[in-house]
């Protein structure tokens, strides 16, 4: 099983409307290396659900239900399956992952435009534990 984070403005799709919808589509995704790590998804993955803009923080976990194919209604893009699975006890927010120097090393904090990025076991443990799940 693999680990990712994927972004969403909650304007445009928010952690409640995963949860009401329950599986949909990720779509709109448009940048090469967040396109790459999408077709890296398995089925069984896991990824945090992070809300960006001004809130800034890791509010739920979805189950990567689907593969990645291309999206029908913009052929430079693709799409992947997402069930939610859970929300987090406490939203673990940017400042937090930022002031934890064993997650420096996240595209989160190195590449902050990055849409869909992979995380690795031990990152995914530790923002779990800020988040209230251990």
């Amino acid at each position: 099983m693999a680990y990712w984070l994927l972004k969403s403005e909650p304007e445009s799709w928010s952690w409640q409307q995963q949860v009401e919808r329950g599986t949909t589509a990720w779509d709109g995704v448009r940048n090469a290396q967040a396109l790459n790590n999408m077709r890296a998804m398995a089925e069984g993955d896991r990824a945090f659900f992070y809300h960006s803009g001004a809130e800034r923080a890791v509010v739920g976990i979805v189950s990567i239900t689907g593969t990645f194919r291309p999206d029908p209604a913009d052929p430079a893009s693709g799409v992947v399956d997402v069930t939610a699975d859970q929300a987090l006890p406490a939203p673990v927010t940017l400042a937090a992952i930022k002031a934890e120097p064993r997650l420096a090393h996240l595209a989160l904090v190195r590449q902050p435009r990055l849409s869909v990025m992979p995380v690795d076991p031990e990152a995914w443990s530790l923002i779990g534990g800020l988040g209230g799940l251990i």
